[in-house]
């Protein structure tokens, strides 16, 4: 397996504008693999639209690859979906990395924008699959129960064909949609032993629906901090974790030390099956994000890249 790690944003965690950019500069000069970005479209804190994020590192990058990590289907159009997807994928050459998911049931749009969170998964089904066959068909009618479709086209289609579809989730349904469609699979806010048997149960469900997924397309999330766990941003982060982290303690969630701490949970997430790694500085402000950018780039890239 080729191992690699890219960098995520949930929340905006610069001063301003011009810090987002030395960041995305820096990761693009420094080796960084891949950028990507959370999504959400409602927060009390400031935080980036993935789509919106999406075009415009199309823009400003020529090497980077960068992905959603990762858009809920059930909050936007299928047809415009497939249609920024593969808009983006042109202008960049063919470096978008799309990755779906139905969102988690505590997510504050469901109820603010008068969606049923019952259901999301019925239709991220239909969703995926328009998705899909607009982005490789010259024509698409599909009549379903959520969403109905006649004769639509889009163009142009995307650079990379098959372009890759990710998929996220650890639920037993979630692993069957990525087993059925789903050509990667990134894990969220789960620790190494929380992935083993989604990874385990993607490969065994993928093996009965008669298809494979490539080896080296398996990923996961972590929190990281070149520092130490008594610091008050890594303490919050800790209590934010906690809480989302289905049960499983912050401490496995998050690798907080020196390089070699990093390194480490790393490699106990390469033993389950991991291979592609977007670790999301704990960090807040330009000079602060910055350095934790920097030590990443100089003790960790050099590492987890030279063993790929």
């Amino acid at each position: 397996m080729k191992l690699r790690v890219g960098l995520g944003l949930t929340n905006f965690p610069f001063d301003g504008v011009g810090g987002f950019w030395r960041f995305v500069e820096r990761c693009e000069a420094g080796g960084v693999d891949s950028l990507w970005q959370s999504d959400r479209l409602i927060s009390p804190y400031p935080q980036l639209e993935a789509m919106s994020t999406m075009a415009a590192l199309a823009g400003a990058t020529e090497r980077l690859k960068f992905g959603m990590s990762v858009v809920v289907v059930g909050f936007r159009d299928p047809l415009v979906l497939a249609k920024q997807c593969a808009t983006i994928d042109v202008l960049s050459g063919g470096r978008l990395l799309p990755a779906f998911g139905t969102g988690p049931k505590i997510a504050p749009e469901w109820s603010a924008t008068d969606r049923a969170y019952e259901g999301s998964g019925a239709r991220a089904d239909e969703a995926l699959e328009i998705i899909r066959r607009l982005w490789s068909e010259e024509r698409v009618t599909f009549h379903g129960r959520h969403f109905r479709y006649t004769d639509v086209a889009i163009a142009p289609r995307p650079v990379q064909q098959p372009l890759p579809l990710w998929l996220g989730g650890s639920s037993a349904a979630s692993i069957r949609r990525t087993a059925r469609v789903g050509t990667g699979w990134l894990g969220g806010i789960e620790s190494p032993e929380q992935v083993a048997p989604v990874i385990a149960g993607i490969q065994d469900a993928s093996a009965a629906a008669g298809r494979a997924i490539d080896a080296d397309h398996y990923g996961a999330s972590f929190s990281y901090r070149f520092g130490a766990w008594d610091e008050p941003i890594v303490d919050r982060t800790g209590h934010i974790l906690s809480r989302l982290g289905k049960g499983a303690d912050p401490k496995r969630l998050a690798a907080v030390g020196d390089a070699g701490t990093i390194l480490r949970r790393i490699d106990e997430y390469r033993e389950v099956g991991v291979s592609k790694f977007v670790l999301r500085p704990i960090a807040l402000g330009d000079a602060d994000v910055l350095a934790q950018t920097e030590r990443l780039i100089a003790e960790i890239l050099p590492v987890v890249h030279g063993t790929g």
